[in-house]
């Protein structure tokens, strides 16, 4: 075939080109002139034969591909010294020499362009260079790691590997090949050697530095053991089990105080939260996993009973059996503590508006880990009770707010809704005694208060007595008011929560006396006879009171605690009101007076009521039975709730369930929930699978 005699071949070139091309490869001199000639050889290829650059590419590739293999070939023969003087260098810096670091970069280089393999571009470099680096990292700080903690202690050790590790992270940014994995490969690597391998020796430390509040050296420990997957678990099962031991310790060393003072006790609580929670935040950074441990910890705390417990029937003594629950008082405690911060006390008189609210909030804190929930709800009933009927709130305001963030921190919506009817019931009360006032000529001498049995009732129990005349004729008179208001409504008087004020008359002075309708009506008797001595047995026929509440009312008007005169005199001397026999003597004590810097005043106030007594002995344990029957009803209200929705659940699934409805209420026990889960069946509101026990199945 005849070629046109213009046109350049790929075939006529590559001859001349060749040579430069293989100069170029082994980084050989190439003259201008060389420069030129292939340029141009290059450009004629490609301009004037079709399939020129493809040619040209092909063969350069083979001429690449070639001198690599050479390359190769002689990188064999000396990849173990280049490699090991590479590392020698690597752990001189170590040591602290200095040199030139691109030595140890050029050789990374190295690894990595002389790689062939199209899949995986860093395959010889990883198999070599990394692993090599590897190796000799693990094998350096297995011998110097080991020197230091031996020769230093641990808590030296430890700033010794933090240290160590940012060194080698910035090393291996430094000499490792970037987007390899590398990097990480080499952290994880020093991570076990460093620490992983030492974890027993630095956790021991652990327990001693949280006992010792060491945050700055928990906090370096933290950093490094939070490195390794099971450096974590063993400090927070120490951190619990100091929370636990120093909170308990702490509340038995104060038990004689905090027993008596409820504001002490709730002080010593915020006191033992803000120390663990200064521990966690210092030493902890407030890790999750740290706070949750604080939260469980300090939760064992509130609710421990080795200080002072709350005795509760459990569920099978209510239907027979023997035995009693024993709760924390805590709740109880909190509750008598909201009271004096509500109420009109020294307390709360010495306090502004703003820490009375800042005092409530924290109230709330502790509440939150409470786990009988709903005790702290009846006794924080009961001081409400107390104050709206003796209207000796503080701040009516503040009383209305805690309602609302007792709503807000969860709890239960039909308990909170009743709290809200009792103030509108006082405020309904005090409309209808303006009313009541207007259409009677007793004007301010009677206020009467008409209150949801459904909201305020605490028992089944009212109490009988004897009213004074000048009692007794107002009844019918209220009765006859309110039923021209609401037909149809029927009034239940509760005179065991009543009280009024009295003007007491000697020849010492006048003064006027808050009292109890009980207390009343045993003064009343000496009326028309001040001066003669009344029995036990003649007080009873008079007043018509249960021995139990006589006795009771007696002793607070011969023992009252703030008078140095009593009220009343009687003989023989007991020292409890039990001991009163029938035949013990009463009488006036015409000396009363109230004592002030050691002078008897002529005129004066003092109330009397103390604790207005909201139920009478046997409705209290009425009421300790009443709680834990609520449980029972709340705790099947709430398996039929999930059964109705489930229709078919397993026993594990049933009770986490049930304990998330419950929580905000009590936390029910493993022995109620089988108790009512057992009692359900039988009354054939639910069954067990017959193929799997620990399956039910609701029945509609």
């Amino acid at each position: 075939m005849l070629k046109d005699r213009g046109i350049v071949t790929f075939e006529d070139k590559w001859p001349s080109m060749r040579p430069i091309v293989l100069k170029l490869l082994k980084q050989e001199p190439v003259t201008q002139t060389e420069w030129q000639d292939l340029f141009g050889a290059v450009h004629s290829v490609c301009l004037w034969d079709e399939r020129g650059p493809y040619k040209l590419r092909d063969a350069l590739q083979q001429d690449i591909m070639m001198y690599i293999k050479q390359a190769q070939n002689i990188f064999v023969d000396i990849k173990q010294r280049l490699q090991d003087s590479a590392m020698k260098l690597v752990q001189a810096e170590r040591n602290g020499e200095s040199f030139d670091s691109q030595l140890v970069i050029g050789v990374r280089e190295s690894y990595v362009n002389l790689c062939s393999n199209s899949n995986d571009k860093l395959q010889i470099y990883r198999e070599n260079f990394e692993a090599a680096y590897m190796q000799a990292t693990e094998e350096f700080y297995k011998l110097k790691a080991n020197e230091h903690l031996l020769t230093n202690g641990v808590q030296s050790y430890m700033k010794y590997a933090d240290q160590r590790l940012k060194e080698e992270e910035a090393r291996a940014h430094r000499y490792l090949e970037p987007g390899s994995g590398s990097v990480a490969a080499l952290t994880q690597c020093c991570e076990k050697v460093i620490i992983g391998e030492h974890l027993s020796t630095l956790l021991a430390e652990s327990a001693p530095l949280i006992k010792a509040g060491e945050t700055g050296k928990l906090q370096l420990m933290f950093r490094l053991l939070d490195r390794v997957s099971e450096g974590v678990p063993p400090i927070l099962r120490d951190l619990e089990a100091h929370i636990v031991s120093a909170g308990l310790a702490d509340m038995v060393a104060s038990a004689d105080i905090i027993t008596t003072d409820s504001e002490k006790y709730v002080e010593r609580l915020l006191d033992l939260f803000k120390k663990f929670s200064t521990l966690v935040k210092e030493a902890f950074l407030d890790d999750p996993r740290f706070l949750t441990a604080r939260d469980k910890a300090y939760k064992c705390v509130v609710n421990d009973t080795t200080v002072f417990k709350l005795e509760l029937p459990s569920s099978a003594l209510i239907r027979g059996s023997k035995g009693t629950a024993p709760e924390s008082k805590c709740p109880e405690l909190l509750a008598n503590y909201c009271d004096m911060l509500l109420r009109k006390t020294p307390l709360s008189k010495r306090l502004t508006s703003e820490q009375i609210e800042s005092r409530l909030k924290d109230v709330l804190l502790v509440l939150k880990y409470i786990e009988n929930k709903d005790v702290f709800m009846r006794y924080h009933k009961a001081h409400l009770t107390r104050r709206l009927i003796l209207d000796s709130s503080a701040d009516s305001e503040k009383e209305e707010d805690m309602v609302e963030w007792l709503r807000e921190v969860g709890m239960p919506a039909d308990y909170v809704n009743k709290l809200a009817r009792m103030f509108q019931d006082i405020k309904v009360s005090e409309d209808l005694n303006i009313q009541f006032r207007g259409e009677t000529t007793r004007h301010d001498a009677i206020n009467i208060k008409i209150l949801n049995a459904g909201a305020w009732a605490r028992g089944s129990e009212r109490v009988t007595v004897s009213l004074p005349l000048e009692l007794e004729d107002y009844i019918p008179e209220v009765e006859d008011f309110y039923k021209k208001k609401h037909s149809g409504r029927k009034l239940q008087w509760y005179h065991h929560m009543s009280n009024g004020t009295i003007t007491f008359a000697n020849s010492v002075g006048r003064f006027d006396l808050d009292v109890t309708t009980f207390q009343m009506a045993v003064l009343f008797a000496w009326n028309q006879r001040p001066f003669e001595r009344v029995t036990y047995e003649n007080l009873r026929l008079a007043t018509e009171l249960p021995d139990p509440e006589l006795r009771r009312t007696l002793w607070s008007l011969v023992a009252f605690p703030k008078l140095k005169r009593q009220l009343l005199s009687y003989e023989p001397i007991v020292q409890n009101p039990k001991d009163f026999a029938e035949n013990t003597a009463f009488w006036v004590n015409q000396e009363f007076a109230l004592v002030k810097n050691g002078k008897p005043q002529r005129r004066g106030k003092i109330n009397l009521i103390g604790r207005l007594q909201l139920s009478t002995e046997r409705s209290q344990l009425e009421d300790n039975h009443s709680i834990v029957q609520l449980r029972i009803l709340r705790t099947q209200e709430a398996i039929i709730k999930i059964l109705k929705m489930r229709k078919r659940i397993s026993n594990t699934a049933l009770q986490s369930e049930l304990i998330d409805i419950l929580k905000n209420m009590f936390l029910p026990s493993k022995k109620m929930i089988k108790e009512q889960l057992e009692w359900l069946i039988e009354h054939k509101y639910m069954r067990r699978d017959d193929e799997d026990i620990n399956t039910f199945i609701y029945m509609a």
